[in-house]
């Protein structure tokens, strides 16, 4: 009889600590930023178009402000909208100074190679040196890829920065040929 009563209360022990392990991963909060354990979430955009995100994957975040519709009139080679920016976190610096990846690509449909890329993109700065070659602040608010030269039709050119925040990064102007 005592046996059976202590195999009952160790069973129900055992039984109260899963079902209490098993609220604690699941509640909001508590693993990944806000998101229950192996959760994902339903992601909307502004086209009513959905999609799924694990709570658990880093990606590039493409900035809804940097998405232009192209407004091309007839022999217009390219615009702006053909030069796409995709940046987001990677692993920060020993300091603990969060880093950033930046992707830009040229997409242009046309076939055409764009050059004298410039990005309004504030008082930019890095705390690591960024290949002035690739990506560098001319002036406030304005910034030149590739050191003004052409980006060939589907090219990517990529380089990383750390600050303490993410700068919001727009295509100003380009040139066409």
């Amino acid at each position: 009889m005592r046996a059976a009563a202590v195999i009952g209360t160790a069973s129900l022990l055992f039984f109260g600590v899963v079902a209490a392990a098993v609220v604690l991963l699941c509640s909001p909060g508590f693993l990944n930023g806000g998101h229950g354990f192996m959760e994902s979430r339903l992601l909307r955009s502004g086209e009513g178009n959905s999609k799924l995100a694990a709570a658990h994957r880093k990606l590039l975040v493409r900035g809804q402000e940097n998405v232009e519709e192209p407004n091309r009139i007839w022999g217009e080679k390219c615009s702006r909208s053909d030069i796409v920016i995709e940046q987001g976190p990677t692993a920060p610096l020993p300091s603990g100074i969060p880093t950033y990846t930046v992707e830009i690509m040229n997409v242009c449909v046309t076939g055409c190679n764009i050059s004298h890329i410039h990005f309004t993109c504030g008082w930019f700065s890095s705390a690591t040196l960024v290949n002035p070659k690739v990506f560098r602040r001319l002036r406030y608010n304005d910034c030149l890829v590739n050191d003004g030269k052409p980006l060939v039709n589907g090219g990517t050119i990529s380089f990383e920065y750390a600050n303490t925040f993410l700068y919001p990064l727009k295509v100003s102007s380009v040139a066409c040929y």
